[in-house]
Formats: C-alpha cells, sequence, structure tokens
C-alpha cells in the first residue's frame, strides 16, 4: 500500500514538472491587484493609475484596485510599495517625482528606486509649462533670465510645496541659468494659482495639462516648455532648450512598477498584458486629451529611461542643495 501511494505521488510530481511554462504563469492572478498610487485621488497619478488600472484588470480577468497612500510628498506610499510582498499583487504609481526626484531630496531614503523597483511599463509623459503672471512685462523666457540676471532676487516662483515637480524643475533651470529667482512654496498647486492669477507671484511651473486652462483663459502668459519638444497643445510656445538659456528638458513620465524580486514570470506577464494596454488607441486618444503624450517603449528602453533620470537628477538635485525636508 504505502509503495503504491509513493508511486502515485511520484506520478503526480512528474506530471507537474512536464506541465507546459504557460500553465504555471495560468495561476496568476487568482485574486485582484492592487496599485499603491503615493498621491491623493484627482491628481496625475491618480488619473493614469485608474486609467491604466481598469484596462489591464479586463485583460487579467481580475479587478486592479486604486489604494492611494498620500504623505510627506510621494514618500509615504513608495516607501510601502517597497516593502510590500513581492508577488506581483501589488503595483506601485511611479512617476519622474517618486522614482527619481526623491533619490535627491532624502538623504535617508528608505528605499533605492533603481535596486528596490521594477518598471513595468511607462504609458505616458507630460511636460511642464513656465507660466507668468499676465502683467509680468515680459514675453520669453529669455527675456526673464536677463532681468533676473540684472535684478537678483526681485523675481518669484511660486511651487506646490518643498521638493515638488515645481519646485525642482523650476530650481535646475534658475541654477544652470546663472541667476536669483526667489522661491514662494505653497501647499499645493492651487494656492500657487489663486497667487498667479492675483499677480503676488511672477512664475509658475505646472504640468502643461494643468497649465492649459489658464493659459487659454489668457489669465497668465506662457513662456516655455520642459519637453525636449513642443507641446500640440502650446505650439506656440517655446522649448527651455529653444530658449537658449539652459541645457535642460524634463518630462514628467507615469507608470506601474512592482518590488524587484517579484518572480520573473509574473514580471513579464504584467508586461505583456501592460503592453497590451498601453497600445489602445483609445486610450492613447485620452491620454492626449488630457495633454500626455503616449508613450510606446521596449522594456530595454523603459530600464534605460527610468535609470538615466534617476541618476540624472538625483545628482543634480543633491548639485543644487536643494531639500525636501
Amino acid at each position: 500500500m504505502n509503495s503504491t501511494l509513493t508511486r502515485r505521488t511520484a506520478l503526480a510530481a512528474i506530471a507537474v514538472c512536464a506541465a507546459p511554462a504557460g500553465f504555471a504563469q495560468g495561476a496568476f492572478p487568482s485574486k485582484p491587484l492592487r496599485v499603491i498610487v503615493p498621491q491623493p485621488p484627482g491628481g496625475g497619478f491618480d488619473f493614469v493609475a485608474r486609467a491604466l488600472g481598469e484596462r489591464l484588470g479586463r485583460l487579467l480577468g481580475q479587478a486592479v484596485v486604486v489604494d492611494n497612500k498620500p504623505g510627506s510628498g510621494t514618500l509615504v506610499g513608495t516607501d510601502l510599495a517597497a516593502k510590500a510582498t513581492p508577488d506581483g499583487y501589488t503595483l506601485l504609481m511611479g512617476s519622474v517625482s517618486n522614482i527619481a526626484l526623491n533619490m535627491g531630496l532624502y538623504s535617508n531614503l528608505s528605499y533605492d528606486s533603481l535596486r528596490d523597483f521594477e518598471p513595468v511599463g511607462l504609458a505616458v509623459s507630460y511636460s511642464y509649462t513656465l507660466m507668468a503672471r499676465k502683467d509680468l512685462p515680459f514675453t520669453s523666457l529669455k527675456d526673464v533670465v536677463a532681468y533676473a540676471k540684472a535684478n537678483p532676487g526681485k523675481l518669484t516662483y511660486a511651487s506646490a510645496g518643498n521638493g515638488s515637480g515645481q519646485h525642482v524643475l523650476a530650481a535646475a533651470l534658475w541654477h544652470l541659468a546663472g541667476v536669483n529667482v526667489v522661491h514662494v512654496p505653497y501647499r499645493g498647486a492651487q494656492a500657487a494659482y489663486q497667487d498667479l492669477l492675483g499677480g503676488r507671484v511672477d512664475l509658475f511651473f505646472d504640468l502643461s495639462s494643468t497649465a492649459r486652462v489658464q493659459v487659454d483663459a489668457g489669465n497668465v502668459k506662457a513662456l516655455a516648455l520642459s519637453g525636449a519638444e513642443r507641446n500640440p497643445m502650446h505650439p506656440d510656445v517655446p522649448t527651455i532648450l529653444e530658449s537658449g538659456v539652459a541645457q535642460l528638458d524634463l518630462e514628467s513620465w507615469f507608470g506601474y512598477f512592482v518590488p524587484a524580486k517579484t518572480p520573473a514570470d509574473v514580471q513579464e506577464r504584467l508586461r505583456s498584458e501592460l503592453a497590451r494596454v498601453i497600445a489602445m488607441p483609445e486610450l492613447q486618444e485620452t491620454f492626449r486629451k488630457a495633454g500626455g503624450k503616449p508613450l510606446n517603449l521596449s522594456a530595454a528602453e523603459t530600464r534605460a529611461l527610468v535609470k538615466r533620470d534617476v541618476e540624472r537628477w538625483s545628482k543634480l538635485v543633491r548639485d543644487i542643495g536643494i531639500k525636501a525636508e
């Protein structure tokens, strides 16, 4: 009897080992997935996470639930994702902000973006628009820089807070241009807009998708774009590179990441299904209407872009001496 049981057990083990590769993958996912968004509902992080999650869930046959975990900028949610069980059921909504900038902003960061995360796929990028209050007597970034050089400390720029993307991008620009423009941090972009529209602050960088409303309404003047190319929403607005004042470009990309120790076959399943989502024409049109540039990158191109931005921006942030604390 015992020998019969042993033989059956051995045959069962052989059958499992001989199963096709797809059989093991078929077990994933067997329950809903969670996407940690390190920002409150309603912003760029949340918008992209939900747009991707809804469609990815349909392809995987399981719900993809967005879990907003804001706090300390993007630090709380990103740290939570880094410490999550690496089984493919917890993903992170990653962007330049939490993956690249934080590496330079915090001296004792609890995670390492390149060591602790693997990109699943980047879906869209957004440029920033530099806006001026509408009565500021300059029509170009070059004019602003010329005035700032002759009048150090006379111009001001707003941000959504210390260490925010708006702060880091502007500080990098003024640093590279060799001018002193005074930083005025606010608690969020809405408060910054109130003072920009009220003429109490001179300049403000914000994502082009959000800035478009104020630019199109004539409430502010658009001076420059942060992307390497012009934005179709603002075709007449030159890039920072075109202005000639600094060799600087930044687009804030958004995509899904998983903890680095997630099994390779699970990563590959997520990567292939997310690639199908990112390629959907209707999703790309949704991103374009919101002012974004849909991305179509291979896994190798994605890793290279993330690595480049982490290394470039963390170094620049440290060199300038920007701190989020």
